[in-house]
């Protein structure tokens, strides 16, 4: 039986979502000649000796360090990809490697149900592969935002500069950042948490621990909360329906 085979393109990705998701999808559907398996690198270039020696890979998904670094290795792009400038699904078809971000499918679709009137800014913490996705989406739904990062600079505040004024006006706080990813649980983005209310909603999209030290703040304050799982599903499916159509 020919092998057809997916994978995760990161570094140290063991702990990673999406090798067990993938497993039990492709075994719920009955596919056993479907595998799923993670690619360690620790640097991008690592990538050209799978993708000329495997000719049995099918569909790669790519996380964090490389959504940005892989796309030069890519054939096309789908156009929103390109807009975002963000990449975390590769399709192989017989014109070569297409890059697809299903990161914005997810987190759009996960977020949607927590929104209300009011929720018209945001603070995205972080300015990694992902925040791109996220500020994409942001700009879809008309809702403005600022990026909170260590190196301020364009529509970039640093995190010393999230004062209570800005709190109480921008009411969505999206975290970006690996901060608080297990085993370092007790970490989180250095906000003045005393001034969240229960007007904002707070969205991590780390799922590992399931509440993290951010969102445990925000719900302590009355804020709504979400983790990054239902986003992660999301994407993962779309990335499925993605890899079906090569």
């Amino acid at each position: 039986m020919k092998k057809v085979r997916f994978g995760l393109v990161g570094k140290d990705i063991s702990y990673s979502f999406s090798r067990g998701y993938f497993t039990q999808k492709f075994a719920d559907l009955g596919l056993e000649d479907h595998s799923y398996e993670n690619f360690d690198f620790q640097a991008i270039e690592e990538i050209q000796d799978v993708l000329d020696n495997n000719s049995d890979i099918k569909g790669m998904n790519v996380t964090i360090p490389y959504k940005q670094e892989v796309m030069p290795f890519l054939t096309e792009l789908d156009p929103e990809a390109e807009k975002i400038g963000a990449v975390n699904t590769i399709q192989f078809s017989k014109n070569g490697l297409k890059g697809f971000n299903t990161d914005a499918y997810g987190f759009k679709n996960a977020m949607a149900p927590f929104l209300k009137p009011h929720h018209n800014k945001a603070l995205i913490l972080g300015t990694g592969g992902a925040s791109k996705a996220v500020a994409y989406v942001l700009g879809e739904l008309g809702i403005s935002y600022v990026f909170v990062s260590r190196n301020p600079g364009k529509n970039k505040i640093s995190y010393n500069q999230v004062t209570e004024e800005v709190l109480k006006e921008h009411t969505i706080l999206i975290n970006c950042t690996p901060l608080g990813t297990h085993p370092n649980i007790e970490q989180q983005p250095a906000l003045p948490y005393e001034f969240i209310t229960d007007q904002h909603f707070l969205f991590d999209l780390i799922y590992n621990p399931e509440k993290t030290a951010f969102l445990a703040a925000g719900e302590a304050k009355g804020a709504q909360i979400s983790n990054g799982l239902r986003m992660l599903e999301l994407q993962a499916d779309r990335s499925w329906e993605i890899w079906q159509e090569s």
